[in-house]
Parts: structure tokens; C-alpha cells; sequence
């Protein structure tokens, strides 16, 4: 069923109703809790601030389709997506893998020495089950996963890394931080100057978090076949493979880029606003690596790297009454399915890259914007 073939909103409800056998009646409808958003979400409340609402899909991971809410003000991106799904579908789906590297949280402490940052980092390795107790006794959903000191001259900086269940984590990670820091102040006389010293490194892009990755890992690839890419994709693997090297590739690294791809953050940021997640943190989803190799037989090999997909299934925004249906429609609402979550996101980036590479070497990016983003039909 192609539910954009539907000439009203109700009409495309209806039909995408019916396709999912999920009621959407209320979904995006003025549906949000004044009182629970105003006072977890929002200080000095006064109204809300509506984006349009699309749907893309079905997507296919492995031998599972999904419909995935995106919320954007962008027009031609959700039809964008959806053309990049469509690939997916008829090439046999997406195959996805996810790791949890865990939230971090980075305080700095002045030492006055580089005798005394060595005296830190050897106490917090002497010191870690301790540590990882006192972190663990704040909230018993947070665990310690890991924790590395680097030292600069009267400086001495600490990484630590949680598993936070499902939520995205940051507050967790924050308290649990306070605490160890307390305790490192009364145990060894070094000052905290911040419980967050810029190594955490959150909301903003850095290597630290492409090469050590934070919250989650997550790689997705298909095989195009290359009368699909000529079918739905109106080009040629030749020509995605030339506009790819020259532009993730070459171009990213003319402009000293962190991030090779075409517009990881685009389809991140739909995500995230759809389904309640914190918006800063696209800033790392636009980090990572779009790769396209043409194989032996003209198929077209397509994969996406995202080094730090910042995501949770609960908490935060993500009980807001609309963004907890967002969830819901892909079946990643509650506990025990934030990692699923962040499958379907990587799913979605991987459809939303090939389809806007395959425009760019059709040509068709221009028209396609005049059409669907100016109404210019």
C-alpha cells in the first residue's frame, strides 16, 4: 500500500491505520500532558511548538518491516526516505548491528602538579570496584562499564562510561559522576573543578567519541541489485559510488569534516523530534561513515557507521503523550528496547543516504525540492 497516493491527511491515516492495525487517531493531535510536560520537560511552560508529522516505510531489517515517524519541517525528506526504503524492501532488507559503548560523563580536576594527576590516575586504578560502588548505589538501572584518566600538566581529566538500561542516560550519569567525584575529593585533596570537562564529550562533535564511540554503536549495509537501483533509484551503482567518493569521501575531507556522510543529522534529527529524544545530541549522530562499493556482478554495496547514536526508550521526552506513539508504531516503547531502537534509526539513516546519493547523481535533488518543499507541482 502507498499511502502518499492518499489526497488528504485523514485519508493517509486512515490507510496507514489499516496497514498497521494501530489506531493513530490521536497521534500528534494536541496530545500533550501540560502538567507532566511542564514539570520534567519544561520550565516557564507556555504552549508547544507543533512540527509536521510523516510516516516512512515500510522499511526492512533483516526479515522485519517497520513504519518510522519522522518529524520535520524539511518537505521531499520523508518521501526521500521512503525512496530509500523502498530499495531496501525489494533488495531484501537491511542488515543491522548495534553495540552499547555506554553514556559518558567527563569531570576535570585541578591537580597543581603532574606529580599530583599521576597520584589521581593511579588512585582512581587502585580504586575502581569502590568507585564503581558508590556510582552504583545512586540509581539501580545505571552501571559502571568503564573509566579511563588522561593527564595534561595540572590537569587531570576521567572518562566514565555507563550502561544505563534504556534510558539515554545523561542525568544518571551526572548524579552517579557528582558522587564518585565527592568521594576522589575526600580520598585524595584534589579539587573537582567540573563535574563535566568537556571529555565526556557531550552534544558536541569530537574524534573521542568516533573512535571510543558513545551511547550506540551502530553499523547497517544492504546489496542493491543493480536493476533496483535503476528501477527505484533512477540511476546507476557507478554514478552513487562517483557522487559518494567525491562527495562523503573527498569532499568531507577538503572541509575537514567529522562526519563522511551525506546527511546523517536530517534523518536523525526527524527521529529524535518524533520520538522525544534529546535534539542536542544529533550533534553526534552527524558524525559517521557512508561507504559504497560497486561488486563484481554491478550490484550496488551500501553501508552506514554511526560511532554515536545517543537514544533511550524511556524517560525524558520520551513519555510525552505523541512521541510515546512514535515508539509505539515501531514497537520501542518501555524497557528492554532501546538497543532495537537504535537498529531502526540506523536502518532509516542507510535508507535516507542512498536516496539522497542516488539524487544527486540522478540530478534530481533540485526538482525535487522545488516540487515537494515549495509545493511547485
Amino acid at each position: 500500500m502507498n499511502i502518499r497516493n492518499y489526497q488528504s491527511v485523514t485519508d493517509r491515516r486512515k490507510a496507514l491505520e489499516k496497514e498497521l492495525k494501530v489506531e493513530l487517531l490521536n497521534i500528534g493531535r494536541f496530545s500533550l500532558d501540560e502538567k507532566v510536560a511542564s514539570s520534567r520537560n519544561c520550565e516557564n511552560m507556555i504552549g508547544a511548538a507543533q512540527i509536521p508529522l510523516g510516516i516512512a516505510g515500510p522499511l526492512q531489517i533483516q526479515d522485519k518491516k517497520y513504519f518510522v515517524p519522522l518529524a520535520t519541517t524539511e518537505g521531499a525528506l520523508v518521501a526521500s526516505v521512503s525512496r530509500g526504503c523502498k530499495a531496501i524492501v525489494e533488495s531484501g532488507g537491511a542488515s543491522v548491528f548495534v553495540e552499547k559503548a555506554g553514556i559518558t560523563r567527563g569531570p576535570v580536576f585541578y591537580t597543581g602538579s603532574l606529580e599530583k594527576s599521576k597520584k589521581l590516575k593511579n588512585w582512581i586504578s587502585k580504586n575502581e570496584a569502590l568507585l564503581k560502588k558508590t556510582a552504583e548505589s545512586t540509581s539501580s538501572h545505571l552501571k559502571i562499564k568503564n573509566i579511563f584518566v588522561r593527564m595534561v600538566s595540572t590537569h587531570a581529566f576521567v572518562r566514565f562510561s555507563f550502561d544505563t538500561g534504556d534510558a539515554m542516560g545523561m542525568n544518571m550519569a551526572t548524579i552517579a559522576t557528582q558522587k564518585m567525584a565527592k568521594l576522589i575529593e575526600a580520598k585524595t585533596g584534589i579539587e573537582c573543578l567540573s563535574v563535566a570537562g568537556n571529555f565526556d564529550i557531550d552534544k558536541k562533535p569530537a574524534w573521542l567519541n568516533f573512535i571510543e564511540n558513545r551511547g550506540i554503536a551502530s553499523w547497517a549495509e544492504v546489496v542493491v541489485k543493480k536493476d533496483i537501483v535503476k528501477s527505484v533509484l533512477k540511476t546507476t551503482p557507478e554514478k552513487i559510488f562517483d557522487v559518494w567518493l567525491s562527495k562523503c569521501m573527498l569532499g568531507s575531507a577538503m572541509s575537514g569534516a567529522m562526519g563522511f556522510n551525506s546527511h546523517f543529522a536530517n534523518i536523525i534529527a526527524a527521529v529524535f523530534l518524533a520520538t522525544g529524544q534529546d535534539p542536542a545530541h544529533v550533534v553526534e549522530g552527524s558524525m559517521g561513515i557512508t561507504t559504497a562499493k560497486v561488486l563484481k556482478n554491478g550490484d550496488l554495496h551500501f553501508s552506514i557507521y554511526l560511532p554515536a547514536l545517543i537514544v533511550g526508550t524511556v524517560g525524558g521526552g520520551t513519555s510525552l503523550s505523541t512521541q510515546k506513539e512514535a515508539l509505539s508504531i515501531m514497537g520501542v516503547a518501555g524497557n528492554k528496547k532501546s538497543e532495537k531502537f537504535a537498529e531502526i534509526i540506523a536502518a532509516t539513516v542507510l535508507a535516507g543516504e542512498l536516496s539522497l546519493l542516488a539524487s544527486l547523481a540522478e540530478g534530481s535533488l533540485a526538482n525535487a525540492h522545488k516540487k515537494l518543499g515549495r509545493g511547485e507541482r
